[in-house]
């Protein structure tokens, strides 16, 4: 801590121990004594004055009290004017705001040096508080390091709010949530939290190992979906996976003076004989972070540098972020004309569709097959091996080919990687390049079974950091046997996690193929999507025709 900011606690302290003491006073006491004080400093002012002009005037005990009525005074007035009864708090400067353009460096958490002194408890009412909050004098970001208490800074600024707006948000559940957990590392500000039911699917038979899933959707039918190709393929001797590439990227664009010296910057960054100096660098940031590789890419004289490496069981956003910055400092000792514009240029790609990550890969990239038997098509997924072929290759393939589709070869990937993202605790955005997947359907065996894959170039996901910080997310982190760290084998429980969204957007895509060839989709959306009372009552044969029953893991 530092000196001002020592002093600053220092004085709140006394602010805070004279407002306590003028509080206890009655009114017209309070008056009095507060006009004796300034008569007091009126008069020990003048008094001091003739003292200055007159310096032949020999120095007594008069002189000396006049001194002390002055300090005394001087001393009270300033306690009043910092008493919150006698004047409003002064603004505080808003906090900085932190990167949100794909995940770079994230807000920095409010500190001692930029935020007003936590408080002691029933200094000030909840009323005082709301009032400060809705007039602007206390800014509702500091609330936390005000109070000290996160749970009653969600819950007054959540009033603050009502009386802002003129609406209330009762129905948004405030108690169950631990909100110290979320402070500086998940969402700022709280009010709350959203309520997401969560279905568990399977179990998903996979590479030997049996998974039950859990996924969070407000979506009827997609659990159930899920469960019934997770039926298909355990029913067949289960599906395998391929972790193909585990690398995360960061991409900082720099500018140079002109295009010829971006480009002998480019030569430098990709130079084989460079590689290994920069690794060393970059790799300080992190026990866990290696650098695997730097690809370069030019635009006039801007030169975007896409830096991957692998992160550990961290989905590794601020890791890369941190040798990327070791990097770009060491490069400016050759480089010193260079200029940061960015440290995220687009090319990383984060959150957004993107070729280089479909071609590139980012995160972890996996391959999931399944051979399904043609009995089981047959009983399970109601429809046949040819059906299922030609539909694929005429929706999946040439309609998103129609679409002019980036990555988005397959029927329904971003509803199981969304659903397992937000049950995980996965930055939910980042479903945008992680649901990248082609789907491939075809007859094998002499045309009597199907083979079925899914290819995921960069699925981003970790078991440590942001929101698997959780108890809710943890929970269905420990469901699948992945939560927290592996100290075994760094990086192994993130691997797998991304193997099971994979082997999960499977049975997803054959149970959503299924549906479609038998044309039960429409009829079960109808049926068990609607929030009809009478739904109980329908005839059931189209739920276990279109989807399964999830009741059933056989």
């Amino acid at each position: 801590m530092d000196v001002r900011s020592g002093l600053g606690a220092r004085i709140a302290a006394a602010r805070r121990a004279l407002a306590a003491g003028n509080s206890s006073l009655p009114l017209p006491a309070l008056r009095i004594t507060n006009g004796l004080a300034m008569i007091s400093l009126v008069l020990s002012s003048c008094d001091l004055l003739r003292l200055c002009c007159d310096r032949d005037r020999p120095l007594g005990g008069r002189e000396l009290a006049t001194v002390l009525c002055q300090l005394a005074s001087v001393v009270y007035l300033l306690g009043l004017l910092a008493s919150p009864s006698a004047a409003a708090q002064p603004k505080t400067p808003a906090a900085p705001s932190g990167d949100h353009d794909g995940g770079g460096s994230p807000r920095r958490p409010l500190g001692v040096a930029d935020a007003p002194a936590p408080m002691h408890a029933g200094v000030e009412s909840d009323e005082e508080i709301v009032a400060a909050v809705v007039s602007g004098a206390l800014p509702s970001h500091h609330l936390e390091s005000r109070l000290g208490d996160c749970r009653r800074a969600a819950r007054l600024r959540r009033e603050a709010l009502r009386r802002v707006t003129g609406r209330g948000v009762e129905g948004l559940p405030l108690d169950g949530m631990d909100y110290q957990a979320i402070l500086g590392q998940c969402c700022e500000m709280p009010v709350g939290y959203v309520q997401v039911p969560v279905g568990v699917a399977g179990p998903l038979l996979l590479d030997g190992r049996h998974y039950h899933v859990p996924m969070a959707t407000t979506e009827g039918c997609l659990v159930a979906s899920v469960n019934r190709g997770c039926r298909a393929i355990a029913a067949s001797g289960g599906a395998a996976s391929v972790l193909l590439r585990d690398a995360m990227s960061r991409a900082p664009v720099v500018r140079l003076p002109s295009a010829k010296r971006a480009a002998e910057l480019k030569s430098f960054v990709e130079a084989a004989a460079n590689f290994e100096t920069l690794a060393s660098v970059f790799n300080r940031s992190s026990r866990f972070g290696r650098l695997q590789g730097i690809q370069c890419a030019l635009a006039g004289r801007n030169l975007y540098i896409r830096f991957s490496c692998s992160t550990g069981d961290a989905m590794g956003m601020n890791m890369v972020s941190k040798g990327v910055e070791n990097v770009l400092g060491y490069l400016r000792t050759d480089f010193p004309d260079m200029d940061l514009i960015s440290l995220s240029g687009n090319y990383c790609s984060d959150k957004k569709p993107t070729a280089v990550n479909w071609i590139e890969g980012r995160g972890k990239s996996v391959v999931c097959e399944a051979t399904i038997k043609g009995g089981v098509v047959q009983s399970v997924l109601k429809t046949t091996v040819q059906t299922l072929v030609e539909l694929n290759i005429i929706k999946n393939l040439a309609g998103s080919a129609v679409a002019g589709a980036l990555g988005g070869f397959n029927a329904h990937a971003s509803n199981i990687v969304t659903a397992l993202f937000i049950a995980t605790g996965q930055d939910p955005a980042q479903n945008v390049e992680s649901s990248q997947c082609i789907t491939m359907l075809e007859s094998v065996n002499d045309g009597d079974d199907l083979h079925v894959s899914v290819t995921m170039p960069s699925i981003e996901v970790g078991t440590i950091g942001g929101g698997t910080c959780l108890a809710s997310q943890a929970a269905c982190l420990n469901l699948l046997g992945v939560r927290g760290p592996n100290h075994d084998s760094p990086g192994a429980n993130a691997k797998l996690l991304a193997t099971i969204v994979a082997g999960s957007v499977l049975a997803g895509e054959l149970s959503l193929l299924a549906a479609l060839a038998a044309g039960q989709l429409v009829k079960s959306h109808m049926k068990y999507n609607r929030s009809s009372k009478d739904v109980a009552n329908d005839d059931s044969s189209v739920y276990s025709s279109s989807v399964g029953s999830s009741k059933d893991p056989n």
